[in-house]
């Protein structure tokens, strides 16, 4: 069976690291886009990324996280549609503006790919 993603990432890394989906092998990061490693999500760690890709926005919701107060929507795998993590829509705490428009991905939820 051949698997049909809407991006992937191999060219368009310079080192060929990226970041994929444990359920499908989806590419989803490249990891130069990788801003944290220090994040919790609901099944432990977590890691916060610039940009991803073949994952689908849910709607959005108040959240109250470790951080504060956010608005975020959950996003899911466009291949095999997983819950991967969540994406920040908005921070009520000035402290946590740098997180608008940057997304979550649970490392339960994802897998070190290529050139590591």
């Amino acid at each position: 069976m051949v698997k049909t993603f809407r991006a992937y990432l191999d060219a368009q890394s310079p080192t060929g690291r990226r970041y994929s989906c444990v359920h499908c092998r989806a590419h989803l990061a490249r990891h130069e886009d990788l801003i944290s490693k220090s994040f919790q999500g609901s099944q432990g760690k977590a890691y916060l990324f610039r940009t991803v890709v073949n994952v689908s926005v849910g709607p959005v919701e108040e959240r109250t996280l470790l951080t504060g107060k956010h608005h975020v929507a959950d996003i899911s795998c466009c291949n095999c549609q997983k819950v991967l993590g969540w994406k920040y829509e908005f921070a009520f705490e000035n402290t946590q503006k740098y997180k608008e428009g940057k997304f979550i991905i649970e490392l339960a939820h994802m897998v070190k790919d290529n050139g590591w």
